[in-house]
């Protein structure tokens, strides 16, 4: 489990996270959901150790985050960024490679080449593995390296905004896949999101957050209600259950 205690962030002295308390527990897919500056990817960032807090505690199976080993920590945590630039010209599968880095250090073994060859069949990206990376649609250079971060075999998932650049099948596989990951592999996987809807039908747990604050965190059925989603978004909400799962509608009057 990571648990998170107080965390905070702040620029030029205005805070962009601030004080934070959540809890993300293994087996379970969390949802991070709130407006632009609401301080997702920055929580995110933190909870990674990509950016340093200013106050705050997370810990990693209970013990601090700081007091991790770079090395020990990339075999238990790995992070997709929102943005994701390569310079030097690879394949697919090179790519995917990366997420052995840890293990292998760039000398893959035959279990490696396992862990890639079902990374690649998970992200159903087997017969692209030759493909160089450029020359990919951007849905598809997507699931390349969400392929890669599945390929690092961690505990602990953390994604940035995945469904970007992908259409309506691709983000259904995605977001199907984590969940396998979850409910199969017990990993926890947290997610910043925002399609409401496809947080409410694939997340166990959702954290809801503006102007870096915590409005609510709970279950999809605490979470995913009229009242919250109107506080949160300024705008009126209405949520139906369609076939088990809270479906929200938004409009402008």
């Amino acid at each position: 489990m990571i648990s998170i205690t107080g965390l905070s962030k702040k620029y030029n002295d205005q805070y962009v996270v601030k004080n934070i308390d959540v809890l993300f527990p293994v087996s379970k897919v969390t949802s991070i959901i709130g407006p632009n500056g609401a301080g997702k990817s920055t929580l995110l960032s933190m909870m990674s150790s990509l950016t340093k807090s200013d106050a705050g505690q997370v810990l990693i199976e209970g013990k601090p985050l700081d007091e991790w080993d770079s090395t020990q920590l990339a075999k238990r945590l790995s992070v997709l960024r929102q943005s994701n630039n390569i310079n030097m010209r690879f394949t697919v599968r090179d790519l995917v490679a990366f997420g052995r880095f840890p293990y292998s250090q760039g000398r893959l073994t035959n279990e490696d080449n396992k862990i890639i060859d079902q990374a690649l069949l998970q992200l159903d990206m087997t017969h692209l593995q030759a493909r160089y990376i450029d020359q990919l649609s951007g849905g598809q250079r997507q699931m390349a390296f969400i392929a890669m971060v599945v390929a690092q075999d961690t505990d602990y998932i953390f994604l940035d905004e995945p469904l970007n650049n992908l259409d309506i099948k691709h983000s259904v596989d995605i977001m199907k896949t984590l969940k396998r990951l979850a409910d199969d592999q017990n990993k926890a996987i947290v997610i910043v999101i925002h399609d409401i809807n496809f947080a409410a039908c694939y997340s166990d747990n959702i954290v809801a957050m503006k102007k870096g604050e915590l409005i609510k965190s709970g279950t999809v059925e605490e979470v995913i209600q009229e009242t919250v989603l109107s506080s949160i978004y300024e705008i009126p909400f209405t949520v139906q259950e369609i076939n088990g799962k809270r479906i929200s509608f938004y409009y402008h009057q």
